[in-house]
């Protein structure tokens, strides 16, 4: 692949760094010239790292709970010290949980969901204000779910990520003056995730690729290009966005 250094010198945190999209967006900011840490949940973050450098890709990283506030206080911290300082913050950790259908879903579930997926953002938005300043950028993972109600059984992740989308315009305007851009990123089918893997069964991803006028699904790598832009120095002007990335399934 053809390395284009567009993020020398950008000092980067990718939460959910260990899979799917977050993995997309630290191999490719990586190659891109970005010192690039990741946090990982479910899988072993040196599992991660040693895979990276078999590709000759470097990255740094440790276990995070995004849930936990102190846990992502002292995770950010560190790992901003490691770099030498923090440009860029990329809130990929989230998921869907579980389908359920809102007349019986427990409370637990809806807590559950809402604290993976929008305060978990909140969280790490607000550690890694801490350290960003002119030039710094938050760039949210939300779903074309938060724009259209995702599929069957997943009200709880549809809500949660359109909030997303009302948080990434309000912290934009809050944040404007001090010459950091926030935006987020909706994909759409993104195959090669532990989210399809799991949640949606081959036939169904067949229906979606057959609405998708692309005629494809989309790859990790796909929505890493479009948070490659958002992450650059030079990207400011742009800011609240919330960018549809789904092969022209949908329009918002």
């Amino acid at each position: 692949m053809q390395q284009h250094h567009t993020l020398a010198g950008r000092r980067v945190i990718v939460t959910g760094g260990g899979v799917g999209i977050g993995l997309g967006i630290a191999r490719r900011f990586a190659r891109a010239g970005a010192q690039v840490a990741i946090t990982t949940h479910s899988r072993p973050v040196q599992e991660v790292i040693d895979a990276l450098a078999a590709e000759g890709v470097d990255v740094i990283g440790t276990q995070l709970d995004a849930r936990s506030s102190a846990e992502v206080d002292r995770v950010v911290d560190d790992l901003t010290a490691q770099l030498g300082g923090l440009d860029v913050l990329v809130n990929n950790a989230g998921g869907l949980v579980a389908r359920h259908p809102v007349a019986q879903m427990p409370d637990e579930l809806w807590e559950q969901v809402m604290t993976l997926n929008v305060t978990s953002v909140f969280y790490a938005s607000r550690a890694a204000l801490r350290h960003l300043s002119e030039g710094g950028r938050i760039l949210t993972i939300s779903s074309l779910a938060g724009k259209n109600g995702g599929g069957n059984g997943s009200a709880a992740y549809a809500t949660a990520k359109a909030a997303l989308d009302g948080f990434t315009r309000a912290l934009a305007k809050e944040v404007a003056p001090q010459g950091i851009a926030v935006n987020a990123i909706a994909p759409g089918l993104i195959l090669d995730t532990p989210f399809h893997e799991t949640f949606t069964p081959v036939e169904a991803q067949r229906q979606q690729i057959a609405g998708i006028p692309v005629g494809r699904a989309g790859y990790p790598d796909d929505v890493a290009a479009a948070a490659e832009f958002y992450a650059r120095a030079d990207s400011g002007f742009t800011t609240g966005t919330s960018l549809d990335l789904n092969g022209g399934a949908y329009f918002s």
